[in-house]
Formats: structure tokens, C-alpha cells, sequence
């Protein structure tokens, strides 16, 4: 599969950073699906068996990003899957405390793009 053709799925709860996540990935030629809550972004995986990387808000309202990091490293189709972790948390720790609840990478908000891509391309 050429690697451009993996997607990425990006669950947020605000459509304005969907809509900028999406554009820019877009514009690079990234294959990207949203949902606007893990539980959304659960059914999107269990539907496209082609999704590369999760690029994972971590301050949701229903489910968090660490919540839903457990969950998933608990389910047999999605335990394996990247999660790129994407917070407004830049403070100290905040990193370290994202990989050790099972992200592959981390990213703070407002998102630097090219440090992005460098981290999709790792995963897909």
C-alpha cells in the first residue's frame, strides 16, 4: 500500500482545529477522516481498516485522550494503532505523562506543522 494511502483519523471536539488539521494535511496530501469524539473516532477505526495513525485531542469533555488511549490499548483492533497526542497542555510533564498512557508521539497546540509531518511520515 503506498504510504500516502494510509489515513489519518483526527478526533477532536473542536471543528475549528478538525477544519485546520484537515487542511493543511490535506494540502500535503494526507487521506484524513475526523470525529468530533473518541467514541465517534472508535467506529470510524472499526469501519476503515486502513487508518494509519490517531491524531488524538487530549482534552475532550465525554472521553479524554488518556481515557481514551486505555480503551483502546484494552481492545484487540485498535491496541496496536499510533496515537499521535495533539494538546493545548504544553506545561512540563505533560509529554512524558502523554507516552506513558500509550501515545507514539506528541504534539502541542498551536500545531507546528512541519514537526507534524515528521511524525505522520514515522507511522504512515
Amino acid at each position: 500500500m503506498d504510504t500516502l494511502q494510509k489515513k489519518i483519523l483526527i478526533i477532536d471536539d473542536d471543528s475549528r482545529n478538525i477544519f485546520a488539521l484537515k487542511a493543511v494535511l490535506t494540502a500535503k496530501k494526507y487521506k484524513c477522516l475526523a470525529a468530533n469524539g473518541a467514541e465517534e473516532g472508535f467506529a470510524i477505526i472499526k469501519q476503515n481498516h486502513d487508518i494509519g495513525v490517531v491524531l488524538l485531542d487530549m482534552m475532550m469533555p465525554d472521553l479524554d485522550g488518556y481515557q481514551a488511549m486505555a480503551k483502546m490499548r484494552e481492545d484487540e483492533q485498535l491496541k496496536d494503532l499510533p496515537v499521535i497526542a495533539v494538546t493545548a497542555q504544553a506545561m512540563l510533564g505533560d509529554k512524558e505523562r502523554c507516552i506513558a498512557a500509550g501515545a507514539a508521539g506528541y504534539i502541542s497546540k498551536p500545531v507546528n506543522v512541519e514537526e507534524l509531518v515528521k511524525l505522520l511520515n514515522k507511522y504512515i
